[in-house]
């Protein structure tokens, strides 16, 4: 894949929280360009070859065990331990597209503070219905309570440094923390930037998230946020 590093660009750090991936990490790894200075998999306590895969595929990542539960936890604990300046998360299903990545490097230096993935953004995503939905009430919330402009707080593409990242303080372990993270980084004042993503959708496997009962826990994370 002939992508491009961006100019000027500082240490880039990947991060990728899996658990058993193992079938849908051939998609992602290879696309991820030879440029990037680190690429962190947290390993969620797999039971499948998601780490041999993993290491196959690219001898040159590292491979780091989750401490606790929950997609929140694996991240924090992937940027506590990212060497980067600049970290770029991406999703382990398939579904973000690793030639978008300069898209995001480029938004940190070009000044902005958070560059997140929208899959709404001028496009039309294929999802089913009551997932548009759910989305549409979320973003609708933040929008309303925070005053921002978003077309989408739930995507796992996002890119922040590292230094910011952390001084959020961020609380929540699971998938919530997504939007904890995208209403703390307004009320820090960090400067925001969407980018668009194409959703390819998880290519294999099943997602091990109840979208009915973490949609509730979202929604009530970002009013407790504001409040």
């Amino acid at each position: 894949m002939n992508v491009q590093k961006p100019a000027n660009c500082p240490a880039i750090s990947v991060i990728i929280c899996a658990l058993n991936e193992a079938e849908n990490l051939p998609h992602v790894l290879p696309g991820i360009p030879g440029w990037v200075d680190e690429i962190l998999l947290v390993d969620g306590h797999s039971n499948d070859s998601t780490i041999e895969v993993a290491k196959t595929i690219r001898p040159d990542l590292k491979v780091i065990a989750q401490p606790g539960k929950g997609k929140g936890d694996a991240l924090k604990f992937g940027f506590k331990n990212a060497t980067g300046e600049i970290v770029v998360t991406m999703d382990a299903d398939g579904s973000t597209d690793p030639a978008d990545l300069p898209k995001y490097i480029e938004a940190l230096i070009n000044g902005y503070d958070f560059a997140k993935g929208s899959r709404f953004l001028n496009a039309n995503p294929k999802m089913p219905l009551y997932h548009k939905f759910g989305n549409r009430v979320l973003i609708s919330t933040t929008n309303i309570l925070f005053g921002t402009r978003y077309t989408d707080v739930c995507s796992g593409y996002n890119a922040l440094r590292k230094e910011d990242f952390l001084r959020l303080n961020l609380r929540y372990d699971g998938f919530e923390m997504e939007q904890e993270m995208v209403v703390k980084a307004k009320k820090a004042g960090l400067k925001a930037v969407e980018i668009r993503q194409i959703d390819k959708g998880r290519i294999g496997n099943v997602s091990k998230v109840s979208s009915f009962k973490q949609g509730f826990k979202d929604f009530f994370i970002i009013i407790k946020e504001r409040f």
